[in-house]
C-alpha cells in the first residue's frame, strides 16, 4: 500500500506540472533572460540565428541584439503569439533583409529599432497588406545602401505607418533624400537626419508635417539653405528645435537670405555657435555677424531673369538683321540676277576651257597636233 501511495503521488505530480507547462506555452528561450514582472525578453550576443519560436506570450518589450539573424522572413513572429508586444529592438544583428509580412502579426507593436544593421533589401509591404500602429522607427546606419533607401520611401509615402511620430535617420551616408519621402506622415514629431552627408534640400518636402516639433540637421555637408526651403520652416508652427550646428556654410551672395532668417528666427538651436567654412577670407565668422559688406552684394543679381532678357533681346537683333537682309535682296532683285548670270557664263566658259584641255590632253593626235602646230 505505501509503494502504491507513492505511485499515486508521483502521477498526481506529473499530471499537475503537465498542466501548469500547458497554461504557459513559450517558456523563456534558451539563450535569452525574461522578466514575467517587467514583461521584458532580452536575447544579447546569444549567437542567434532567427527569432527564437517559444517566446512567452506576456512579453511586451523585446530585446534580441547583437546576433545573426541575416534575414527576417515573413512569419518571422509567431501569428497572434505576441499580442502585447509594443517595443521591438533588432539591432546590431547583421541582419541583411527584412521580408514581405515579416513583422505582420504584431499588432501592438508602437517601437522598433533596426538600428547598426547592414540591410540590402527592405520590403514595402514588411508590416503587411493593413499597415501598423508604429510609432517610432529607428534605423540609424542601416541605410548605406541606397535601393533600401528608395524602398523606405515608398513604405513611409504608402501610409504604411501613418502613425509614425519619431523617425531616426542618422548616421547613413546620405546625400539627397527621395522627393515626397515624408508626405505621409501627419503625425511625424521628431526627424533625425544628422551625421549624413546632406548637400541640399531642394527636393525635400516638409509640407503636411505640421506637428514637426524638433529637426536634427547637424554634421551634414550643407552649404546654404534657399527661400523655398526657409519658407516651409516659417509655415510650421509646431517646429521649435532646428539643429544646423557643423555644416560647411559657404558665405557668399547665396546666404544672404539663411543669414536674414537666422537672425529673426527663433527656431534654430545653438545658431550663434553657427560659423562659415568657405571662402577662406570668412572662414570662422559667425552666421549672425554677416552684413551685405561683408558679401559684397549691394547689387542683387537674379541670373535667371538676366539670362532670359538676354535670350529675348539677341532673338530681336537676329529677327531686324533678317528683315534688313531679305529687303536688301528684294531691292536689288534685278542686279542679283544680272549677277548670277554673269557668274553663271564665266563658270561654263571656265568649264569648256578644261574641258577642252581634258580631250587634247586624252587623245595622242590631238597632242601631237598642237605640237606641230605650235612649231
Amino acid at each position: 500500500m505505501p509503494g502504491r501511495g507513492a505511485l499515486c503521488l508521483g502521477l498526481l505530480l506529473h499530471v499537475l506540472l503537465g498542466c501548469r507547462s500547458a497554461q504557459q506555452p513559450g517558456s523563456c528561450p534558451a539563450p535569452c533572460e525574461c522578466s514575467e514582472a517587467d514583461k521584458t525578453v532580452k536575447c544579447v550576443n546569444g549567437n542567434l540565428t532567427a527569432v527564437p519560436p517559444d517566446l512567452p506570450s506576456y512579453v511586451r518589450s523585446l530585446f534580441i541584439t547583437g546576433n545573426y539573424l541575416d534575414r527576417l522572413p515573413a512569419g518571422a513572429f509567431p501569428a497572434r503569439r505576441l499580442p502585447d508586444l509594443c517595443a521591438l529592438n533588432l539591432s546590431g544583428n547583421h541582419l541583411q533583409a527584412v521580408e514581405a509580412d515579416a513583422l505582420a502579426a504584431l499588432p501592438a507593436l508602437r517601437q522598433l529599432d533596426l538600428s547598426g544593421n547592414p540591410l540590402a533589401s527592405l520590403s514595402p509591404q514588411a508590416f503587411g497588406e493593413g499597415g501598423s500602429p508604429l510609432e517610432e522607427l529607428a534605423l540609424r546606419g542601416a541605410l548605406r545602401n541606397r535601393s533600401v533607401l528608395f524602398s523606405l520611401a515608398t513604405m513611409l509615402q504608402s501610409g504604411a505607418v501613418h502613425n509614425l511620430s519619431r523617425l531616426e535617420l542618422a548616421d547613413n551616408g546620405l546625400l539627397l533624400l527621395p522627393a515626397g519621402m515624408f508626405s505621409a506622415l501627419p503625425a511625424l514629431r521628431q526627424l533625425d537626419l544628422s551625421n549624413n552627408s546632406l548637400v541640399g534640400l531642394r527636393n525635400v518636402s516638409f509640407q503636411g508635417l505640421g506637428q514637426l516639433q524638433s529637426l536634427d540637421l547637424s554634421n551634414n555637408s550643407l552649404s546654404v539653405l534657399r527661400n523655398d526651403t526657409l519658407a516651409q520652416f516659417r509655415g510650421l508652427p509646431a517646429l521649435r528645435r532646428i539643429s544646423l550646428s557643423r555644416n560647411t556654410w559657404v558665405c557668399d551672395c547665396a546666404i544672404e537670405d539663411l543669414v536674414a532668417w537666422l537672425k529673426e528666427s527663433d527656431q534654430v538651436e545653438g545658431k550663434e555657435a553657427l560659423t562659415c567654412s568657405y571662402p577662406d577670407k570668412m572662414l570662422g565668422k559667425a552666421l549672425l555677424k554677416i552684413n551685405s559688406l561683408d558679401l559684397n552684394c549691394s547689387v542683387p543679381i537674379d541670373l535667371p531673369s538676366q539670362l532670359q532678357t538676354s535670350y529675348v533681346f539677341l532673338g530681336i537683333v537676329l529677327a531686324l538683321i533678317g528683315a534688313i537682309f531679305l529687303l536688301v535682296l528684294y531691292l536689288n532683285r534685278k542686279g542679283i540676277k544680272k549677277w548670277m548670270h554673269n557668274i553663271r557664263d564665266a563658270c561654263r566658259d571656265h568649264m569648256e576651257g578644261y574641258h577642252y584641255r581634258y580631250e587634247i590632253n586624252a587623245d595622242p593626235r590631238l597632242t601631237n597636233l598642237s605640237s606641230n602646230s605650235d612649231v
